[in-house]
């Protein structure tokens, strides 16, 4: 009987080992490729990026070095149609991450696209709305029944929308055209625009425009930036997330040393459609950490969800869009604790104040 029992151990335990088997194979499964999509391009469709922590790693190669051990490629792609282009890019599963700025990160998630939000990348900021430099304008008012610029279905709409609800105004004031980066500051130096928000310190210090309103520091008024994965693609591979994450984040800290202040501006505007007296000049006013800072934290969240109720507000989405569920925060609090970073960057409340601890 002991002898029986002993056999139908072993043949349970070899049964339990071959039904684990498929497991451990699928835990070790790696890409052969990591697909990124920026929601930008630089000017004249250029692959480039810049204002932010995987700006960085790409110009840095940074992934790439991570991952080449793996044998596993990385693809960026950069869109000139922006966020659109990145949803629907997703829709057609030919990413796998991206970053993106408020407005379609929203939009994408109300026609349910299922992705998870891992890494801020950006926050704050200075709003500049600009003109012509023959412009008679005086206010926002002046400009009502005139062209003015955006890239619609991106975070500058929705910042548009914030600007012009200040002064009481809607898009429907306005004959609103779209168009890409690039082409906006173009339209402005022609004059074929009345107005758009962008940066402005190239167009004025050529002299083919001037700024019309500045918004220096107001939450209420910018917007953040984000870095998401696939849900697919982070329920298969999380070991993989987990060193892009990681990656990313060394890049973060990197682009937030005030040393490399000079360096990183010189490295982002190789994009070309921001200067680097574009970057200079709208940065000086904030410490790099303020800007480039990864974190997903009060800040983050009561943003995001401003934006949320906004763009049902502003009409930008039909659909509710729930927050619960989609912040994913641990592979970001695995790289700070890992690098030694839990401190580095300070956390900010809602109304964006620095957290006293």
């Amino acid at each position: 009987m002991k002898n029986k029992l002993n056999k139908l151990s072993l043949l349970l335990g070899a049964f339990a080992a071959l039904q684990l088997t498929p497991t451990l194979v699928h835990a070790e499964e790696k890409p052969t490729e990591i697909r990124i999509a920026f929601s930008s391009a630089g000017a004249g469709g250029r692959p480039l990026s810049g204002g932010s922590s995987l700006a960085t790693a790409h110009l840095h190669a940074a992934l790439e070095e991570e991952v080449k051990k793996d044998n596993i490629k990385v693809k960026w792609f950069f869109n000139v149609g922006a966020g659109p282009a990145t949803n629907e890019q997703f829709a057609n599963k030919l990413i796998d991450f991206a970053s993106h700025g408020d407005l379609p990160l929203i939009v994408g998630r109300s026609t349910g696209l299922k992705h998870k939000i891992i890494l801020g990348q950006g926050r704050f900021g200075e709003t500049s709305f600009v003109v012509p430099a023959n412009s008679e304008a005086k206010t926002l008012n002046d400009l009502k029944g005139k062209k003015i610029g955006v890239t619609k279905g991106t975070a500058g709409q929705l910042t548009l929308a914030r600007v012009l609800e200040r002064s009481g105004l809607t898009e429907k004031d306005f004959k609103v055209v779209s168009l890409d980066a690039a082409t906006l500051k173009a339209a402005l130096s022609t004059g074929d625009i009345d107005g758009a928000i962008v940066r402005p310190y190239d167009l004025v210090s050529r002299g083919v425009a001037k700024v019309l309103l500045n918004i220096p520091r107001d939450p209420k008024i910018s917007s953040i930036s984000t870095f998401w994965v696939g849900e697919e693609f982070e329920k298969k591979y999380p070991d993989i997330v987990q060193r892009v994450v990681t990656t990313v984040v060394k890049e973060a800290k990197w682009s937030s040393d005030e040393k490399n202040r000079t360096e990183i501006m010189k490295m982002w505007s190789r994009q070309a459609t921001d200067t680097y007296l574009d970057y200079v000049e709208s940065w000086k006013s904030y410490t790099l950490r303020e800007r480039v800072s990864p974190l997903l934290d009060e800040y983050y969240v009561a943003t995001l969800q401003k934006a949320i109720d906004e763009t049902k507000r502003f009409k930008l989405v039909r659909r509710d869009v729930d927050i619960n569920g989609w912040i994913e925060p641990k592979y970001l609090n695995h790289a700070l604790k890992e690098l030694k970073l839990e401190h580095y960057w300070d956390e900010n409340d809602k109304d964006g104040n620095v957290i006293k601890k």
